[in-house]
Formats: C-alpha cells, sequence, structure tokens
C-alpha cells in the first residue's frame, strides 16, 4: 500500500510523513520541488530531522520513501508519461498537504492551491479509474467557513457559500473542498480542517515561525487591542499530524469532515497572558478591545517602516492574521477527540517553552546538514530506534 504525500517538506506534512512511516511503516510516494534525487534527499532531510535522526531518516528513505521530482502547478507535475503512470498506477490512497499559506497574494493561492489541487485530482482520477483508491485526504482549514464571529462552528454547517472570505487562503481552500467533492464523487473522501497551528505541545522547537511572530509581537505590548475574554482555537502540530494519519489510516472514518481544533476548551487571551507572566515574559498587560480600528491603523504604518527597525515584519503578519485574531471563534473538536483519545493540550500550557525558543533563536531552526558522507552517518551514528516523543 503506497499513499502519495504532497507537502511532505512543509511543515504539517512532515508531522504527518513522520506518523505514517514511525506509526504504520507505510510506503510514501512524495512529490518534491527539486533538481535531482540528492537535493530532493536533502529537502527531506531538513523537513523530517525534527522528528527523527539522521540514521532513522536514511532507513526510511531507503526502504520506505519515493521521491518523485515534481512541482505542484505543473502539468502532470512535470513528470514524464511514464513516471506519471508509474505514480498513478501503484498509489493506493491520497493526502493533499501542500498548501500556499499565503494569505495576502491572490497570485500564489490561485496558483498552487487551485491549480496545484486541481492537478493532484487529475492524478487521483487516474488512480481510480486503473484500480481504485481508498481514500482521498484533503488537508483544508477552519478558515473556509468565511467571515464569523462569536460562535462555535461545527463542521457540517462550516461551508455557506453566502459568507465573505477573510483572504485569497480562505477562499481558495473553501473551493478546493469543493473541487474535490465534485470531481471525485466514487472516491472515499476526507476533509481536515486544523485551527491555528501554533507549535509543538511537546518541545519547544518548531520550524514555522510566521504565526509564531505575530504571537510574539502581541505578546511583548503592554497594552493589547483585544478583548481579554475572547477565545482563540489554537492548536499544536503534533495533535494535528496525529489526528490526519489516525483517520486516514482508518477503514471507514465516522466523518466525512474533521475539525483539528481546541474547540470549545480553546484559551482566552487572558489565560495566554498569565501562563507567560507566569514564565516570568512580560508585566501584568492591558486589554483594550476598542483599540482594535486604531492598532489595525497603526500596522498600516508599521509595515511601511524600513527594515532595518526590525518591525516591519511583524507588522505585515499582524495585518494578515488580525481578522482572525478578533474573532472570537472556536470548532469544535468531539470528531477528533473521539478518534485520538485525548483533547489537545492547551497553548498557555507551552506557549512560554514556544516563546522563549523564537526569540533566544532569532526565530531560527538550528539545521543539521546532509552529512559529507551519508552512508557512514548512518551506520556510525547512535540510533534511536524510532522512537516517537509522546503525547497529543
Amino acid at each position: 500500500m503506497t499513499i502519495f504525500l504532497t507537502g511532505a517538506t512543509g511543515y504539517l506534512g512532515s508531522y504527518v510523513a513522520n506518523g505514517l512511516l514511525r506509526e504504520h511503516g507505510q510506503k510514501l510516494a512524495l512529490l518534491v520541488r527539486a533538481k535531482n534525487k540528492e537535493e530532493g534527499a536533502k529537502r527531506l532531510w531538513q523537513s523530517l530531522q525534527m522528528h527523527m535522526d539522521f540514521p532513522t531518516f536514511y532507513e526510511q528513505l531507503n526502504d520506505r520513501i519515493d521521491i518523485y521530482l515534481g512541482d505542484l502547478t505543473d502539468k502532470n507535475f512535470g513528470l514524464d508519461d511514464a513516471t506519471y503512470k508509474k505514480l498513478a498506477h501503484e498509489m493506493t490512497s491520497v493526502i493533499h498537504c501542500a498548501a500556499s499559506l499565503n494569505r495576502k497574494s491572490n497570485k500564489a493561492c490561485f496558483n498552487v492551491n487551485l491549480r496545484g489541487t486541481l492537478e493532484v485530482l487529475k492524478l487521483a482520477r487516474l488512480a481510480q479509474d486503473h484500480h481504485g483508491l481508498r481514500r482521498f485526504s484533503d488537508v483544508s482549514t477552519v478558515a473556509i467557513t468565511g467571515e464569523v464571529s462569536h460562535t462555535n462552528v461545527l463542521e457540517d454547517r462550516a461551508v455557506d457559500w453566502s459568507k465573505s472570505d477573510f483572504d485569497p487562503y480562505s477562499r481558495t481552500k473553501k473551493f478546493c473542498e469543493h473541487m474535490v467533492h465534485e470531481l471525485l464523487p466514487d472516491v472515499p473522501v476526507t476533509v481536515f480542517r486544523p485551527s491555528t497551528v501554533l507549535g509543538d505541545s511537546r518541545r519547544p522547537e518548531t520550524t514555522q515561525f510566521d504565526m509564531v511572530r505575530a504571537f510574539v509581537f502581541l505578546a511583548k505590548l503592554p497594552v493589547v487591542p483585544l478583548d481579554s475574554k475572547w477565545k482563540m482555537d489554537i492548536v499544536p502540530a503534533n495533535y494535528v499530524g496525529a489526528g490526519i494519519v489516525a483517520v486516514h489510516m482508518q477503514d471507514k472514518p465516522e466523518h466525512g469532515a474533521y475539525n483539528l481544533s481546541t474547540g470549545v476548551d480553546s484559551p482566552t487571551y487572558q489565560q495566554i497572558c498569565d501562563a507567560l507572566q507566569k514564565a516570568n515574559i512580560g508585566s501584568r498587560r492591558v486589554f483594550a478591545p476598542q483599540l482594535v480600528p486604531t492598532f489595525d491603523k497603526l500596522v498600516d504604518r508599521l509595515m511601511d517602516t524600513p527594515r532595518k527597525w526590525g518591525v516591519a515584519p511583524a507588522a505585515s503578519l499582524m495585518k494578515v492574521f488580525l481578522p482572525y485574531l478578533t474573532y472570537d471563534t472556536v470548532f469544535d473538536n468531539s470528531r477528533i477527540q473521539k478518534v485520538l483519545g485525548a483533547a489537545p493540550t492547551p497553548f498557555p500550557d507551552y506557549c512560554s517553552a514556544l516563546f522563549k525558543f523564537a526569540t533566544e533563536g532569532n526565530f531560527k531552526y538550528p539545521y543539521k546538514p546532509w552529512p559529507e558522507d551519508a552512508a557512514t552517518a548512518a551506520r556510525r551514528s547512535p540510533r534511536t530506534n524510532g522512537v516517537a516523543l509522546a503525547g497529543v
């Protein structure tokens, strides 16, 4: 059984790939954008090294991973006919995790999310017509709900085409869900909708810093332009990855869509600030929701400041994420809790460790280089026997 996984070199995709390899011993066909197999392997190592040591990775690479060199937005991913047919004929299910998260760019979202998804669906259609697909899993987002506020969203009530969308990202991901159902009516489809994914509840390290920068920016403000009672549905990446893997590997999932979220147990901004203060990060903060319009204008001005000041990047992120910070909306997670048997670790439990890792490391992950002699390094390095960190 071979699973075709897109986005394995991305943040969430690395969690999914790691779970499939370690917990289920699955064979993976991975689409990687690279000039050659060596470069593709190095890109995968950069993505997966947060989850495994090099000997484990090297063994998985040789035993369970097939790298397909291609681009999501090219016709047939840029693969030659023989390679494309080989992929279609060997794969038995699909997890489509690749996406552009650029909420400011119509071009990026339309090219990667729409055209890219269409290419994945064309491949899935060919596989289904040849031998049948066990499942097509689409990793979407809770943002497809559009402009909502002060509510708890259930999966079956999420899509409302009459509502306006926050940005190109939410708009294109909503249409991607629509395409999957319309073009694969005879294939079992599961849609996953992560909420705001921020860090890993088991460790401080992360390789994804966009939302972390926005979090740090807000955490440093003495006056926070938010209501202390508003909730923010933040979920750790390890919980999201575990949910995708668990449901995809089920023979018959109970539902067609799952919110990968914290739901009604999502923390308030007061609870997050209390956790930071307890860790001696900042002093007592003043909440001022009436300043949201003023803050929005201030962010616009900060975006135009010289980059050497160091505030423009954070301000740009705040401009993008501000609508999501003020809508006080959570997404029911009872379905995925039933599957995993546990709720996600609350963000206040690990937010201070994430803050310290990001700020002390200047928002960079200490990547390990590819060994000059990979085979020798794989033999000589200490082994971990593929033991994953526990907890969700």
